[in-house]
Formats: C-alpha cells, sequence, structure tokens
C-alpha cells in the first residue's frame, strides 16, 4: 500500500488517508438521496437512480484513486442533474433516454478532449472570470431548485407587475409573480426545521452536516406525519431497485436511446448545443475543481499544471484525474445518471489530510456499501431533500469571490452567465448570456480580436441556437 499511493512521498500515513476517505464521503453522500430526488422527476426509476449514483460515484472515485493516486471522489454532479431534469427535458422536450445519450456522448467527448491536445485550449480559451460566473450561477439555480422543492415560494397573480406580448397587445400573465408562502403547511414546516438544522450543523462544521441534516429531517418528519415508516422497503428495496436498474442499463444503445436522438432533422441543431452546453460545464466544474483545492494543498502543483498544457498523453497528475472524470461521465449514463464529475466536496477529505488515492478508495468503498440503505432512502422526503440544496448552493457561490466586479468588463458578462441561469431557469442560457455579452463588452472595447476562436465559435453557435428557437 505504501509503494502504491507513495504515502510517505505525500506526507501523509494510512490512517491519515482512512480519515480523510470518511470525512469526504460523509461530506458529499448526500448525493445518494438528492440526485434520485431530481432525475426521478423525468420518469426514470427512483430504485435505477438511487444504484447508477452509488455505482457512477464508486466506480469513477476508484478509477481517480488507483489510476490517477490523488484524493478526489466523484458522483453524478449537482447543476448537472438540474440542467439533465429541468432544461433538457421539461424545457426542450427531450425524453429521459434521449438525455442519457447526451450524456454519453459528452463523456466520450470528454474523453477524447482528454487525450488531446484540445483539451489545453478549451481549458485556457475560457477567461477565469466567466469560469467563476457559471460555477456562482450554478450555485444560485440550484439554491432556487431548493427553494422550490422545500414549497417556501408560491405564484401569484399581480395584474399591475408582469405582462407579456401577444400579437403586439399586452397580455397579462397572471403566474408570473412569486410570493412567499404561508406557513401553515406541515411540510413547508419541516423544510424550515430542515434548513436551520442543516445550517447549525454546518456552523459548526459538524461532519457529514448535510447527510445529517437530511437523516434528522426525515426522522422529525415522522411525528409531524409526512414521512410514513410503513412504507420502508415496499417500493424501494434493494431487489426491487436492481430489477429497475436492469430496465435502464444500456438504454442508450436501445431504439430510444441514440437513434431516437437523431431521428428529428429539425432538432439535430439543439441536440448538439445541449450536448456541447453539458460538456462545457462538465469541463469546467472539474477544472475548477483541481485547480482551486490542489494548488494550496500541492497536489497539484503549477509544475503540473504546466505539464498537462505542454504534453500529450498522460504525464501529470491532473491528465489522469482529468481522463478519470472523463471515463466517469459516460460509465454514469449506460448505468442511468446524469454526469458524473469530480465533487468540490473532496475539498473536505483533503482538509482532514488526504493527499493520494488512498483517500478516495475508502470513498469508493462507502459509497458500495450504501446500496444497502436502499430499503430504507425511499422514503426521504423532498422536505429533507430541499435544504441539502440551498446549503449546496450556498456553497458553490463562494465561486463569486474570484470575480472583478469593479471592473465593468468583468462584471457584465459574469452578472448575465450567472443570474440568468436562474432567472431563465436554464444553465445553457445562463452560459450562452454569458459568452454573448463577453464578446459584447469585447466589440465595444475594440477587443474582439483578443477572444479565443472558442469563444467566438460558441457564441456564434448560442446565437444560431435562439435564431432556430424563434424560427420553428
Amino acid at each position: 500500500m505504501e509503494r502504491f499511493f507513495k504515502l510517505k512521498q505525500n506526507g501523509t500515513t494510512v490512517s491519515t488517508e482512512i480519515i480523510a476517505g470518511l470525512t469526504t464521503f460523509f461530506t458529499m453522500s448526500y448525493i445518494i438521496f438528492v440526485n434520485p430526488a431530481i432525475l426521478s422527476q423525468t420518469g426514470i426509476p427512483w430504485g435505477a437512480v438511487f444504484l447508477a449514483t452509488i455505482i457512477a460515484s464508486a466506480v469513477g472515485t476508484l478509477v481517480m484513486g488507483l489510476f490517477a493516486n490523488v484524493p478526489y471522489a466523484l458522483a453524478p454532479g449537482m447543476g448537472l442533474n438540474a440542467f439533465f431534469t429541468y432544461t433538457v427535458c421539461f424545457g426542450l422536450g427531450f425524453t429521459w433516454q434521449q438525455a442519457l445519450t447526451m450524456v454519453f456522448i459528452c463523456g466520450l467527448i470528454n474523453i477524447v478532449l482528454t487525450v488531446t491536445k484540445v483539451r489545453k485550449v478549451i481549458i485556457t480559451a475560457i477567461p477565469r472570470g466567466l469560469q467563476s460566473a457559471i460555477g456562482g450561477g450554478i450555485g444560485i439555480f440550484i439554491a432556487y431548485i431548493g427553494i422550490k422543492s422545500a414549497g417556501l415560494i408560491n405564484f401569484t397573480a399581480d395584474p399591475g407587475t408582469y405582462t407579456v406580448l401577444e400579437g403586439g397587445t399586452a397580455i397579462i400573465n397572471s403566474s408570473a409573480v412569486p410570493a412567499l408562502v404561508d406557513f401553515n403547511n406541515p411540510t413547508v414546516l419541516l423544510s424550515l426545521i430542515g434548513l436551520a438544522l442543516t445550517v447549525i450543523l454546518l456552523v459548526l462544521r459538524v461532519k457529514g452536516a448535510i447527510l445529517l441534516g437530511i437523516i434528522g429531517t426525515t426522522i422529525i418528519g415522522i411525528p409531524m406525519g409526512i414521512v410514513d415508516v410503513s412504507e420502508i422497503g415496499v417500493s424501494t428495496g434493494i431487489a426491487a431497485s436492481f430489477a429497475e436498474l436492469g430496465s435502464v442499463f444500456g438504454t442508450v444503445f436501445t431504439s430510444s436511446g441514440l437513434p431516437s436522438l437523431f431521428a428529428d432533422s429539425e432538432k439535430i441543431l439543439i441536440v448538439l448545443i445541449t450536448i456541447f452546453a453539458f460538456s462545457l460545464t462538465d469541463i469546467f466544474d472539474t477544472i475548477g475543481t483541481f485547480i482551486g483545492t490542489g494548488r494550496k494543498t500541492g497536489i497539484f502543483s503549477e509544475e503540473d499544471e504546466q505539464a498537462m498544457l505542454s504534453s500529450s498523453g498522460f504525464k501529470s497528475k491532473m491528465d489522469k484525474a482529468l481522463f478519470a472524470d472523463a471515463i466517469a461521465t459516460s460509465i454514469g449514463a449506460l448505468f442511468g445518471t446524469s454526469n458524473t464529475t469530480t465533487y468540490v466536496e473532496s475539498a473536505a477529505g483533503i482538509g482532514a489530510g488526504g493527499r493520494t488515492g488512498l483517500t478516495s478508495l475508502v470513498t469508493a468503498l462507502l459509497f458500495l456499501l450504501a446500496i444497502f440503505l436502499a430499503p430504507v432512502a425511499g422514503i426521504v422526503p423532498s422536505a429533507a431533500t430541499a435544504p441539502a440544496l440551498i446549503v449546496v448552493g450556498i456553497m458553490m457561490m463562494a465561486a463569486f469571490k474570484d470575480i472583478k466586479w469593479d471592473s465593468m468588463d468583468d462584471a457584465i458578462p459574469a452578472f448575465f452567465a450567472g443570474i440568468f441561469m436562474a432567472f431563465c431557469y436554464s444553465i445553457s442560457y445562463g452560459i450562452a448570456a454569458g459568452f454573448i455579452f463577453y464578446c459584447l463588452v469585447k466589440l465595444c472595447k475594440g477587443q474582439l480580436a483578443k477572444v479565443h476562436p472558442v469563444v467566438t465559435v460558441s457564441t456564434l453557435f448560442f446565437i444560431l441556437n435562439f435564431i432556430v428557437q424563434a424560427v420553428i
């Protein structure tokens, strides 16, 4: 073990790595409850998503630990699962089978980008400010979904506030105004209790605060009559979950997957743009996590980053880590979940001293053991997972601190990239808005020639998509 993971060379011990692995798992294990709650809304069986989440997380984390020897864990990404459900399936009208196919293709694309020099171009093309805005914007989006899932907002009629134009005539849109609900609903009250409990645990720096918040809220919901313990194991037992997984596994290669995705020629452009949005978000989520947590601890030195940018193949830790991340996305799609990506919560394990892949190995094994939670996981109510979404959104908004808000050149595209994700209820629209306004700012400053071709082409791609949607 010492020889394989190079523990002494990395200044760590077996006991430290085990503790770090436990810390990482309990910090991010909320995903085994939250991901099924989000993705099952598209029609994917809950039990299938539950197992797919665990399997994708375990396999991806194992590859990260054994191949790259770095202390990072992977799981279906928050933000990407919301994009999958609310934008791709609900907004654009794709089936969950088609959406999984897009994720699978995204993984293949990321693998190609990782083993070729193209990845270096993409990594250096997008301005740091926009990268940060995308991360922070996803945080707002996630928090907004959590607030809605908690039942804290309602939409009421307010004729004097919002109107829409239809044929040049102003028509009152009576469903566009959000309002705070009355606190007389037991589910809403449980959500508030869960939010307060989770916040308290986080502020007190309790390990596994988010997971403990979900468990605690679920327990409190029993005497409130919201959680029915008689339902334990009725429809979410291990055997039932594996049966559901069998009906979902490999759907990418069935007639409802690849053939269906490209059957409609009018939607091919939208399909390509959606895959692009999946890939872009996935890439920069991962890069941001590696650079943001790896530099301070020495896991990824600047020399390692330069080696990654100046060479082909797998000559650096980051090369190997990026490859592990890309592999995990395609594996996850085969089993039935959205993009599997490197989790920023890995920072908790790193903070506990994790420096090698042994940390990841421990985390992966714990994910596999979580399969036995299947009989009780199904009783967790949305009131218990909603607070987790809100606090994860808070954490992700930390990315905004890296934006130069006192410079309008940086603030304008960052604002539109971040805010439009929540206001338009779409991550891809937020990214599109950021790119478009970034190019507009550079055009006004006479600096359009300095914009990287990747950004320019992507912007034109986004604009073309909007034109197509307006015409079709």
